[in-house]
Protein backbone atom coordinates (compact mmCIF):
# COMPACT_ATOMS: atom_id res chain seq x y z
CA UNK A 1 0.00 0.00 0.00
CA UNK A 2 1.57 3.23 -0.64
CA UNK A 3 1.48 5.89 1.91
CA UNK A 4 1.34 9.58 2.16
CA UNK A 5 2.30 11.61 5.17
CA UNK A 6 0.35 15.33 5.22
CA UNK A 7 0.55 17.76 7.63
CA UNK A 8 -2.90 18.46 8.78
CA UNK A 9 -2.41 21.52 11.00
CA UNK A 10 0.39 23.57 11.91
CA UNK A 11 0.19 24.62 15.52
CA UNK A 12 2.78 27.30 17.06
CA UNK A 13 2.02 27.34 20.55
CA UNK A 14 4.20 29.78 23.15
CA UNK A 15 7.36 29.53 23.82
CA UNK A 16 7.56 26.09 21.83
CA UNK A 17 8.80 25.20 18.47
CA UNK A 18 6.28 24.64 15.83
CA UNK A 19 4.32 21.34 15.78
CA UNK A 20 2.40 19.50 13.09
CA UNK A 21 -0.32 16.87 12.60
CA UNK A 22 0.77 14.25 11.12
CA UNK A 23 -1.68 12.20 8.92
CA UNK A 24 -1.30 9.07 7.17
CA UNK A 25 -3.18 8.64 4.03
CA UNK A 26 -3.33 5.06 2.83
CA UNK A 27 -3.36 3.61 -0.72
CA UNK A 28 -5.82 0.94 0.27
CA UNK A 29 -7.15 -2.07 -2.26
CA UNK A 30 -10.74 -0.79 -1.88
CA UNK A 31 -9.92 2.31 -1.13
CA UNK A 32 -8.38 5.10 1.09
CA UNK A 33 -8.08 5.18 4.76
CA UNK A 34 -6.60 8.18 6.71
CA UNK A 35 -4.88 7.39 9.72
CA UNK A 36 -6.11 10.52 12.26
CA UNK A 37 -7.58 13.56 10.65
CA UNK A 38 -5.65 16.66 11.96
CA UNK A 39 -8.16 19.59 11.71
CA UNK A 40 -10.78 20.30 9.60
CA UNK A 41 -12.97 22.71 7.49
CA UNK A 42 -15.14 22.86 10.26
CA UNK A 43 -12.22 24.11 12.67
CA UNK A 44 -11.67 26.43 10.27
CA UNK A 45 -14.84 27.98 10.34
CA UNK A 46 -15.89 27.67 14.03
CA UNK A 47 -13.07 26.98 16.11
CA UNK A 48 -14.33 28.60 19.09
CA UNK A 49 -16.94 25.78 19.28
CA UNK A 50 -14.90 23.46 17.78
CA UNK A 51 -11.51 23.44 19.42
CA UNK A 52 -12.56 25.29 22.87
CA UNK A 53 -10.38 27.06 25.06
CA UNK A 54 -7.25 24.28 24.08
CA UNK A 55 -6.75 26.82 20.88
CA UNK A 56 -5.24 29.65 22.59
CA UNK A 57 -2.74 26.58 24.30
CA UNK A 58 -1.75 24.90 21.34
CA UNK A 59 -2.24 28.16 18.93
CA UNK A 60 -3.67 26.09 15.61
CA UNK A 61 -3.12 28.03 12.17
CA UNK A 62 -5.97 26.40 10.65
CA UNK A 63 -5.30 27.01 6.99
CA UNK A 64 -7.99 25.30 4.83
CA UNK A 65 -5.18 23.95 2.18
CA UNK A 66 -3.96 21.73 5.12
CA UNK A 67 -6.70 20.21 5.54
CA UNK A 68 -7.38 16.40 4.81
CA UNK A 69 -10.25 16.84 2.64
CA UNK A 70 -8.32 19.65 0.47
CA UNK A 71 -4.67 17.42 0.18
CA UNK A 72 -6.80 14.63 -0.72
CA UNK A 73 -8.11 16.87 -3.35
CA UNK A 74 -5.13 17.80 -4.48
CA UNK A 75 -3.69 14.01 -4.68
CA UNK A 76 -6.49 13.76 -7.41
CA UNK A 77 -9.04 11.80 -5.65
CA UNK A 78 -12.13 12.55 -4.44
CA UNK A 79 -13.64 13.01 -0.84
CA UNK A 80 -15.53 9.90 -1.36
CA UNK A 81 -12.40 7.75 -2.11
CA UNK A 82 -11.90 7.85 1.80
CA UNK A 83 -13.52 4.67 3.44
CA UNK A 84 -12.17 4.92 6.78
CA UNK A 85 -10.35 6.75 9.14
CA UNK A 86 -8.63 4.77 11.75
CA UNK A 87 -8.09 7.19 14.70
CA UNK A 88 -4.88 7.12 17.78
CA UNK A 89 -6.91 8.73 20.21
CA UNK A 90 -10.13 11.39 20.33
CA UNK A 91 -7.86 14.79 20.85
CA UNK A 92 -9.37 17.60 18.83
CA UNK A 93 -6.20 17.76 16.67
CA UNK A 94 -6.92 14.49 15.53
CA UNK A 95 -10.41 14.08 14.52
CA UNK A 96 -10.93 17.63 13.56
CA UNK A 97 -11.44 16.72 9.96
CA UNK A 98 -13.66 13.49 10.69
CA UNK A 99 -16.71 15.41 9.68
CA UNK A 100 -15.33 16.40 5.93
CA UNK A 101 -15.50 12.74 5.66
CA UNK A 102 -19.09 11.65 6.61
CA UNK A 103 -19.19 8.88 4.41
CA UNK A 104 -15.99 7.20 6.22
CA UNK A 105 -16.26 4.42 9.06
CA UNK A 106 -14.25 5.82 12.33
CA UNK A 107 -11.94 3.04 14.04
CA UNK A 108 -11.07 3.38 17.46
CA UNK A 109 -10.24 1.58 20.73
CA UNK A 110 -13.22 0.70 22.79
CA UNK A 111 -11.07 2.21 25.25
CA UNK A 112 -10.80 5.80 23.88
CA UNK A 113 -14.20 6.06 22.96
CA UNK A 114 -15.50 5.19 26.14
CA UNK A 115 -13.17 7.59 27.87
CA UNK A 116 -14.59 10.44 25.07
CA UNK A 117 -18.29 9.55 25.98
CA UNK A 118 -18.01 8.78 29.60
CA UNK A 119 -15.21 10.81 30.49
CA UNK A 120 -14.13 9.75 34.24
CA UNK A 121 -11.36 12.81 34.70
CA UNK A 122 -11.37 16.45 34.59
CA UNK A 123 -8.61 16.18 32.16
CA UNK A 124 -11.22 13.80 29.82
CA UNK A 125 -14.07 16.02 30.62
CA UNK A 126 -12.17 19.04 29.03
CA UNK A 127 -9.67 17.39 26.22
CA UNK A 128 -12.87 15.55 24.10
CA UNK A 129 -15.33 18.06 22.04
CA UNK A 130 -19.04 16.64 21.60
CA UNK A 131 -19.01 19.07 18.76
CA UNK A 132 -16.23 16.72 16.71
CA UNK A 133 -19.09 14.33 16.82
CA UNK A 134 -21.62 16.12 16.06
CA UNK A 135 -22.06 15.07 12.25
CA UNK A 136 -22.94 11.47 13.72
CA UNK A 137 -19.99 9.25 12.24
CA UNK A 138 -20.32 5.65 12.34
CA UNK A 139 -17.55 4.14 14.81
CA UNK A 140 -16.59 1.33 15.62
CA UNK A 141 -14.53 0.08 18.31
CA UNK A 142 -11.66 -2.31 18.60
CA UNK A 143 -10.25 -4.47 21.50
CA UNK A 144 -6.03 -4.43 20.96
CA UNK A 145 -5.10 -4.93 24.44
CA UNK A 146 -6.64 -7.91 24.17
CA UNK A 147 -5.68 -9.30 20.68
CA UNK A 148 -2.66 -10.95 18.97
CA UNK A 149 0.59 -10.06 19.47
CA UNK A 150 2.90 -7.42 17.08
CA UNK A 151 6.57 -6.71 17.26
CA UNK A 152 5.57 -7.53 20.87
CA UNK A 153 2.86 -4.90 21.08
CA UNK A 154 -0.51 -6.50 21.94
CA UNK A 155 -2.60 -5.58 18.58
CA UNK A 156 -5.81 -5.84 16.20
CA UNK A 157 -5.10 -6.11 12.41
CA UNK A 158 -7.87 -4.36 10.93
CA UNK A 159 -9.03 -7.12 7.99
CA UNK A 160 -12.35 -5.11 7.37
CA UNK A 161 -10.45 -2.24 6.02
CA UNK A 162 -7.42 -3.58 4.46
CA UNK A 163 -4.89 -6.14 5.39
CA UNK A 164 -1.70 -5.01 6.78
CA UNK A 165 -3.13 -1.89 8.85
CA UNK A 166 -2.83 -2.75 12.82
CA UNK A 167 -4.42 -1.02 15.62
CA UNK A 168 -2.08 -1.30 18.28
CA UNK A 169 -2.94 -0.52 22.14
CA UNK A 170 -0.74 2.30 23.04
CA UNK A 171 -2.48 4.08 26.33
CA UNK A 172 -1.06 6.79 28.48
CA UNK A 173 -1.64 10.16 26.46
CA UNK A 174 -4.67 9.05 27.00
CA UNK A 175 -6.81 5.74 28.33
CA UNK A 176 -7.48 4.30 25.00
CA UNK A 177 -4.62 5.49 22.98
CA UNK A 178 -3.56 3.52 19.98
CA UNK A 179 -0.60 3.33 17.48
CA UNK A 180 -1.03 2.39 14.16
CA UNK A 181 1.03 0.81 12.00
CA UNK A 182 0.41 0.16 7.98
CA UNK A 183 2.16 -2.23 5.80
CA UNK A 184 3.87 -0.19 2.62
CA UNK A 185 5.38 -2.92 1.30
CA UNK A 186 9.39 -2.20 1.79
CA UNK A 187 9.00 -1.12 5.58
CA UNK A 188 6.34 -0.61 8.32
CA UNK A 189 5.23 2.66 8.87
CA UNK A 190 4.66 2.64 12.47
CA UNK A 191 2.48 5.77 13.40
CA UNK A 192 2.68 6.70 17.17
CA UNK A 193 0.32 9.42 17.50
CA UNK A 194 1.08 11.35 21.10
CA UNK A 195 2.30 8.42 22.62
CA UNK A 196 5.95 10.95 22.40
CA UNK A 197 6.00 14.27 21.11
CA UNK A 198 9.61 14.86 20.16
CA UNK A 199 12.13 12.86 18.58
CA UNK A 200 14.46 13.84 21.61
CA UNK A 201 12.39 11.40 24.00
CA UNK A 202 13.15 8.09 21.94
CA UNK A 203 16.41 8.59 20.20
CA UNK A 204 18.70 8.06 23.14
CA UNK A 205 19.59 11.85 23.89
CA UNK A 206 16.64 12.71 26.35
CA UNK A 207 16.81 15.98 24.58
CA UNK A 208 13.47 17.81 24.05
CA UNK A 209 12.35 21.40 24.89
CA UNK A 210 11.02 21.64 28.33
CA UNK A 211 8.47 23.59 27.40
CA UNK A 212 6.66 20.59 25.25
CA UNK A 213 7.70 17.73 28.02
CA UNK A 214 5.67 20.41 30.43
CA UNK A 215 2.92 20.02 27.89
CA UNK A 216 3.25 16.21 27.38
CA UNK A 217 2.90 15.95 31.02
CA UNK A 218 -0.10 18.09 31.37
CA UNK A 219 -2.31 16.60 29.62
CA UNK A 220 -1.53 12.59 30.05
CA UNK A 221 -3.67 10.24 31.56
CA UNK A 222 -1.23 8.45 33.07
CA UNK A 223 2.26 9.76 32.84
CA UNK A 224 4.13 6.55 33.93
CA UNK A 225 2.36 4.82 31.03
CA UNK A 226 3.86 7.37 28.65
CA UNK A 227 7.21 7.43 30.27
CA UNK A 228 7.31 3.44 29.48
CA UNK A 229 6.17 4.32 26.06
CA UNK A 230 8.91 6.65 25.65
CA UNK A 231 11.26 3.79 26.66
CA UNK A 232 9.51 0.59 24.48
CA UNK A 233 9.31 3.39 21.12
CA UNK A 234 13.29 4.39 21.18
CA UNK A 235 13.74 0.69 20.07
CA UNK A 236 12.47 1.38 17.05
CA UNK A 237 13.88 4.55 16.74
CA UNK A 238 16.52 5.32 13.45
CA UNK A 239 15.96 1.67 11.87
CA UNK A 240 16.63 -0.10 15.68
CA UNK A 241 13.77 -2.38 14.42
CA UNK A 242 14.16 -3.77 11.30
CA UNK A 243 11.89 -2.90 8.52
CA UNK A 244 10.12 -0.02 10.75
CA UNK A 245 9.62 3.50 10.02
CA UNK A 246 8.39 5.01 13.31
CA UNK A 247 6.67 8.50 13.01
CA UNK A 248 4.74 10.81 15.75
CA UNK A 249 1.79 13.00 15.45
CA UNK A 250 3.75 16.29 16.12
CA UNK A 251 7.26 15.96 15.36
CA UNK A 252 8.02 18.62 11.98
CA UNK A 253 11.40 16.97 11.77
CA UNK A 254 9.92 12.98 11.44
CA UNK A 255 7.12 14.51 8.94
CA UNK A 256 10.01 15.61 6.83
CA UNK A 257 11.73 12.30 7.23
CA UNK A 258 8.83 9.99 6.49
CA UNK A 259 8.27 12.39 2.90
CA UNK A 260 11.46 12.26 1.92
CA UNK A 261 11.38 8.34 2.60
CA UNK A 262 8.45 8.08 0.40
CA UNK A 263 9.52 10.31 -2.49
CA UNK A 264 8.14 13.49 -1.97
CA UNK A 265 5.65 16.05 -0.22
CA UNK A 266 2.60 16.18 -2.95
CA UNK A 267 3.60 12.75 -5.24
CA UNK A 268 0.33 13.06 -7.27
CA UNK A 269 -1.56 10.42 -8.85
CA UNK A 270 -0.50 9.07 -12.41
Amino acid sequence: MKVHHLNCGTMRPPLTPELVCHVLLVEGPTGLVLVDSGFGLEDVRDPARRLGSSRRLVRPVLDPGETALRQVEGLGFSPHDVKAIVLTHFDSDHVGGLADFPRATVHVTSNELGAALTPRTRTERHRYRAAQRAHAPTIIEHSPAAGDSWRGFTAVELEGIAPGIVLIALPGHTRGHAAVAVDAGEQWVFHAGDAFYHHGQVDGSGSAPATLRAMERAVAHDWAMVRANHARLAGMYGGREPGVLLVNSHDPALLEQAQRASGGRHARRT
